[in-house]
């Protein structure tokens, strides 16, 4: 049984919830766009969709190159769980949204929320594979996502017929910010405690 650290199992999982979660809506945004916003044209779904890659992609490149200028991994953390919960909260919001505005200013901050978790997670992610399972490892998260986000797709059209939008959103919105919570059981790993030697160095200098 090939084993796996537990840093990697949890980025795996909150991945999978996160990824999973998104992954009911993607295949219908449009159809959603278009039934419950008021003025709504296909033009409109264009628009989303490339306010929402370009700010992704341009939030991304400054948020990364701050994370590089700071030390440690703890920076990188911090934005990953930041950018998790942004997530759950832009879904939460898309709930009630209603004006094609309310929609472009939700889809920026959703971007955003994106962009962090793109500038950390891989590199906290591949800094701590297991020695000569990386490609397994990096395999086994995209199968996981992969099958799981092809099985929303399909779940989420059932959600939304059978229970409406806003039932669907929460969903994802609670997803986000489970793939939140689960990092909660990270930092100790990425942030251990200062050792006992460190801890009676600063007393005595103090």
């Amino acid at each position: 049984m090939i084993k796996i650290n537990k840093l990697v199992q949890l980025f795996i999982l909150s991945d999978l919830f996160l990824l999973t979660g998104w992954g009911f809506v993607e295949p219908i945004f449009a159809v959603f766009i278009l039934a419950q916003i008021k003025g709504a044209t296909l033009l409109t779904v264009g628009w989303a969709v490339a306010i929402y890659l370009i700010a992704k992609s341009i939030i991304q490149i400054p948020v990364a190159i701050f994370l590089d200028r700071l030390d440690g991994e703890s920076d990188d953390f911090y934005a990953l769980v930041f950018g998790l919960l942004l997530l759950g909260v832009s879904a939460f919001f898309l709930i009630s949204v209603s004006q094609i505005w309310e929609f472009y200013a939700i889809q920026v901050l959703r971007a955003f929320g994106m962009a962090c978790y793109a500038a950390t997670w891989p590199v906290i992610f591949g800094k701590h594979l297991d020695s000569r399972r990386q490609s397994f490892e990096w395999s086994l998260d995209g199968a996981m996502i992969g099958i799981a986000a092809g099985i929303a797709g399909l779940l989420g059209s059932v959600i939304a017929t059978s229970f409406g939008y806003h039932v669907l959103f929460g969903i994802v919105g609670v997803m986000s910010m489970i793939s939140a919570v689960v990092m909660l059981f990270v930092p100790k790993i990425i942030l251990p405690r200062k050792s006992l030697e460190e801890t009676t160095l600063f007393k005595h200098r103090v």
